[in-house]
């Protein structure tokens, strides 16, 4: 399911449909649900692609992080052999 789907299944929770019955209709597990509310939860459909640009971003530094320890390391290994 797209975070947009999700977000409107939690919009149909916080309108007072029970859990079960949402979970049933739309074929998710109870955890499913409560995992979805618990990253999704108060959001708007806008706010996901907000979500996903700032995930998108945080996986590229993440990357860079890693880049740039890797040569720190290889610098310093190749200093100590001089």
């Amino acid at each position: 399911m797209t975070e947009h789907q999700i977000v409107a299944i939690l919009k149909e929770a916080r309108a007072s449909i029970p859990v079960k019955e949402l979970c049933h209709k739309y074929g998710i597990g109870n955890s499913i649900f409560y995992k979805w509310r618990e990253k999704y939860g108060g959001m708007e459909t806008s706010d996901t692609k907000r979500l996903k640009e700032l995930e998108a971003e945080n996986r590229k530094l993440k990357q860079m992080f890693v880049e740039l320890s890797l040569k720190s390391q290889l610098q310093e290994e190749i200093i100590k052999k001089r």
